[in-house]
């Protein structure tokens, strides 16, 4: 897993790509919490690259969410497609996450 942030729009967007398991998922998670204890609390999280998801990286999503609400905090989810979709559907975190088409669009749900 390769994890870039970028801020833009008074929000941090979070590119991940390759694997989020078992493996990754803990740098995920240390990186995400160092980005809330750090006062972002607007989080976009861009999937386009992300190839595979495990229980592990839904976790994580799981945890971020967690920090973001104890700060008041939102998170939006861009571009889960595929494999990653599938996943999600089927675990039901598409009715725990605000999922948008593209960054653009997560952005414009994070500042509205």
């Amino acid at each position: 897993m390769d994890l870039q942030t970028r801020s833009e729009n008074n929000a941090v967007v979070v590119t991940i790509s390759g694997r989020l398991d078992a493996v990754t998922a803990p740098d995920y998670e240390k990186s995400i919490r160092e980005l809330i204890d750090g006062g972002n609390i607007c989080i976009v999280v861009d999937f386009e690259q992300l190839d595979y998801i495990s229980s592990a990286g839904l976790r994580g999503l799981l945890l971020m969410a967690k920090l973001l609400n104890a700060k008041g905090g939102r998170a939006c989810l861009a571009n889960v497609k595929g494999n990653v979709r599938s996943v999600f559907d089927m675990c039901g975190f598409n009715t725990l996450f605000k999922m948008e088409n593209s960054v653009a669009e997560a952005l414009a749900v994070i500042a509205g």
